[in-house]
């Protein structure tokens, strides 16, 4: 099973992502913004990264740019509420594998990840 590393500000989200995949047998840590994720990625490495990409601190692309420094291979799934075209460009320059728009169907987000880690 794989490492999953959740960051989203809302705690609702986060705790139903966390419940999702530990059941099926990941491995699975929560941050609620960017900075906490950054520093949780200096001893967890994650295959896949669900990220929020509106949030307090850091946001989700600021975040993940942080993380392509240092880590060009992990998977990523960004969240949005919003579906701003220049957004979801910016962030693909980045390496997103797909956007999922919230609200979500938590089926097919557990189809997304098995996909990508296949």
């Amino acid at each position: 099973m794989a490492n999953i590393l959740v960051v989203d500000d809302q705690m609702g989200i986060r705790r139903l992502l966390f419940e999702a995949f530990k059941e099926e047998g990941h491995s699975v840590k929560l941050a609620k913004n960017g900075n906490e994720a950054l520093r949780l990625l200096k001893d967890f490495q994650p295959e896949l990264i669900i990220m929020d990409m509106n949030m307090p601190v850091k946001n989700g692309i600021d975040t993940l740019k942080e993380i392509r420094t240092f880590n060009k291979d992990v998977q990523v799934i960004m969240m949005t509420a919003y579906g701003d075209v220049q957004t979801m460009e910016r962030s693909q320059e980045q390496g997103v594998n797909c956007y999922i728009c919230k609200p979500f169907d938590l089926f097919e987000l557990r189809d997304y990840v098995r996909e990508i880690l296949q």
